[in-house]
C-alpha cells in the first residue's frame, strides 16, 4: 500500500490547488538533463578541438582574474571539477602579469589573487614591464596557440578577442557552473579550409599553385 501513498497525497493537494510536498519543482527536474546536456557539448567540442587543433589531455587552461573571482563567488572547486568536465588531466596556469593586476587591485580582489597563485605561473615576455592581464593572455595564444591553450576567463572583451584566433577553447563560469564555450565561427571555417585542402589532390593543388604564380608573372 505504500507506494500508493505517494500518489494519494498529490492527488489530494492537486485537488487543493496547492503544490505537493511529494513532487519536485519543475527546475528541480530539469537540473540533471541541464547537466547532461552540458556533459555532451563539452564531449562534443573537445572532440572538435582534438581533431582539428591537436588539444589532448593534459589540457593547459590560462585563467584570468575575472575567472578566479567568479569561482571564488561560486564557491566553484576548479581543481576538483575542470578535470572531470574536460575529461582529462588539467593543468591550471596564470601569467605574473595577471598577479601583478589582481594585487594593484587591492582588498576587493585579494581572494581572487589567493586562488590564482596556487596556479603555475607561465613564463611570458612582460617581466620587466607588466600589461594588462587580458593583453598577456593574448600574447601567450598568438602565432596559433602553440602551446594549446584553453582560455578561462568572465570578460567578454577579452572573450571577444579569443573568438577571433582559431583554435582556442573559451572556458566561462555561468550561474556558479563551468561552461565550455561552443567553437568560434573562426575555428570552424579554419578546420573546414583544412578539410577541403586535405580533399584536394597534390597535382590539383600544384596546378592552382602555378595558376597563381601565371597570374601573378601577367599582372606584373
Amino acid at each position: 500500500a505504500l507506494p500508493i501513498l505517494p500518489a494519494l497525497c498529490h492527488s489530494f493537494c492537486r485537488d487543493a490547488g496547492v503544490r505537493s510536498p511529494l513532487v519536485p519543482p519543475l527546475w528541480l527536474c530539469l537540473v540533471p538533463r541541464m547537466k547532461i546536456r552540458r556533459t555532451k557539448h563539452a564531449k562534443k567540442a573537445l572532440g572538435f578541438y582534438a581533431t582539428g587543433f591537436g588539444l589532448r589531455p593534459p589540457h593547459r587552461v590560462l585563467l584570468d582574474g575575472t575567472f578566479c573571482q567568479a569561482a571564488l563567488r561560486g564557491r566553484v572547486q576548479l581543481k576538483e571539477q575542470l578535470p572531470g568536465y574536460l575529461r582529462g588531466e588539467v593543468e591550471l596556469c596564470t601569467t605574473g602579469c595577471v598577479l601583478k593586476e589582481l594585487a594593484s587591485l587591492g582588498k576587493e580582489l585579494y581572494g581572487a589573487r589567493v586562488i590564482a597563485q596556487r596556479f603555475q605561473v607561465r613564463h611570458c615576455f612582460h617581466v620587466k614591464s607588466p600589461v594588462a592581464g587580458s593583453a598577456c593572455l593574448l600574447s601567450l595564444i598568438a602565432g596559433g596557440n602553440p602551446h594549446k591553450y584553453f582560455v578561462a576567463t568572465q570578460d567578454q572583451d577579452l572573450a571577444a578577442k579569443v573568438r577571433k584566433k582559431a583554435g582556442v577553447p573559451l572556458l566561462f563560469i555561468i550561474q556558479n557552473t563551468i561552461v565550455l564555450d561552443k567553437p568560434s565561427p573562426k575555428s570552424l571555417a579554419f578546420v573546414q579550409a583544412m578539410q577541403t585542402s586535405q580533399l584536394v589532390p597534390k597535382q590539383q593543388k600544384k596546378n592552382i599553385e602555378l595558376l597563381k604564380e601565371t597570374q601573378e608573372i601577367g599582372r606584373a
